[in-house]
């Protein structure tokens, strides 16, 4: 496993219509590195975010999907996305308040 720290452990936040729904129960999702685990996401996201406890982590493996361009094959990237739900006395995300 690759020496990963907290600041390449997110990658990116996922907005979707269901994401953003979610946001009002405290849910947040966003994109993490594969190799990451529940403990390496909790802390990334305390650190990341002042003031945020996370209370559960719940994650997903995307695998890749076989394309094919003419007569080569190929793999697109495998993914993981993480969906973090936050205490009750925690504060809000800040990068989620804009939209």
């Amino acid at each position: 496993m690759a020496n990963i720290q907290y600041y390449d452990v997110i990658i990116k936040p996922v907005i979707t219509e269901k994401s953003m729904n979610e946001m009002g129960l405290k849910k947040y999702t966003f994109l993490v590195h594969p190799e990451a685990n529940k403990s390496m996401i909790k802390d990334a996201v305390e650190k990341m975010f002042d003031g945020v406890k996370v209370s559960a982590v719940n994650t997903m493996n995307r695998p890749g999907k076989k394309k094919r361009r003419g007569m080569t094959f190929g793999m697109t990237a495998k993914t993981k996305k993480a969906i973090v739900t936050l205490t009750e006395d925690s504060k809000d995300i800040e990068i989620f308040e804009g939209l």
